[in-house]
């Protein structure tokens, strides 16, 4: 039996290490050849933006088994005997986007399978972020998602073949301490969700999904919590199962999504946890209503139906949680 992947060409942005690595392999090793990369050669164990933590040793040993750029992913295909290029930069840069294409389309003269992988973050309240942290988080997850469909869509779309898988994470719901990541995420769902009608009957599919694992940036959050006076103990006690676990083993239902035999499944939202679950999240829509008789709403009837029917039993859930993804 060939691999599902055979004679496919596939680049999956920050790759490096963590999710974005794991899923490069199992691409190549399902027979895809891989366009590897992240923002610059070799790796930091902090993952925030624009935040110097300080590491126990212990906390700087676990990250240092994280470390690795597109490089040290290619080299790993390459050693496995697959076929991969790594290209460095930071693909909220356009130019840069294009040029993860072309090296695909000049190496191999096709481009099949984008996995926007790619994001930044950063971990904290909404007051102390600043313009520039802001800008960096929705460019580098919204922005670097769109360029890289903006320059490889053509070539699909001329070869009647295309799957795009864009990374958002659960923060899309809104979560403490995550505002900006969670508005770029929240984005990537729209885009996602849009492109995929934008594109039917193209022979392109477009899904998203929410990956959960323990990565360089589970541990970095870690240990936020942990010098806001959290131990580490309650921190894992708290933590989803999923976040026990890397990535390798939850990523080759992406290699599935990527492959002929998922054509159809276009604009799907799924759920990606390291635990072994996969699932399928619901569409946002209206859950109640209430409505005037009157052609104009009074300030004194919102006072009164809003507590008392609109949002009776709404118990939504808004406590701090733990993410790492």
């Amino acid at each position: 039996m060939g691999k599902i992947l055979e004679g496919k060409t596939a680049i999956v942005t920050g790759s490096g290490q963590g999710i974005g690595r794991c899923i490069a392999l199992c691409l190549a090793e399902n027979g895809a050849k891989v366009i590897t990369n992240n923002r610059t050669p070799g790796s930091s164990i902090n993952a925030f933006e624009k935040t110097d933590l300080s590491f126990t040793d212990e906390e700087k040993a676990e990250l240092e088994k994280f470390n690795g750029d597109a490089q040290t992913t290619a080299d790993e295909i390459i050693k496995s005997g697959g076929e991969a290029i790594p290209v460095y930069g930071d693909v909220s840069d356009p130019s840069v986007a294009e040029k993860l294409v072309t090296a695909a389309i000049d190496n191999w003269g096709r481009i099949d399978i984008i996995v926007n992988n790619a994001s930044s973050n950063w971990v904290g309240n909404i007051m102390d972020m600043d313009t520039e942290l802001w800008n960096i988080s929705i460019a580098s997850k919204l922005t670097g998602t769109f360029n890289m469909m903006h320059y490889a869509m053509p070539y699909m779309k001329e070869q009647g073949f295309g799957r795009i898988l864009n990374s958002a994470s659960d923060a899309f719901v809104g979560i403490p301490s995550y505002a900006a990541y969670g508005a770029a995420n929240a984005g990537v769902v729209a885009l996602t969700k849009a492109s995929a009608q934008d594109l039917a009957g193209t022979g392109i599919t477009v899904n998203v999904y929410t990956p959960l694992a323990r990565t360089r940036s589970w541990f970095n959050a870690r240990t936020k919590y942990r010098l806001n006076g959290i131990s580490k103990e309650a921190i894992e006690a708290k933590a989803p199962d999923a976040m026990k676990n890397t990535a390798e083993g939850m990523v080759p239902f992406l290699a599935y999504l990527s492959s002929e035999d998922a054509n159809g499944i276009t604009g799907k939202l799924f759920k990606l946890a390291a635990d072994g679950v996969v699932g399928l999240w619901s569409d946002s829509q209206v859950v109640k209503e209430i409505k005037t008789t009157d052609s104009i709403w009074s300030i004194e009837d919102l006072k009164r139906r809003i507590p008392t029917e609109l949002l009776k039993d709404d118990h939504s859930n808004h406590e701090d949680k733990i993410l790492a993804n």
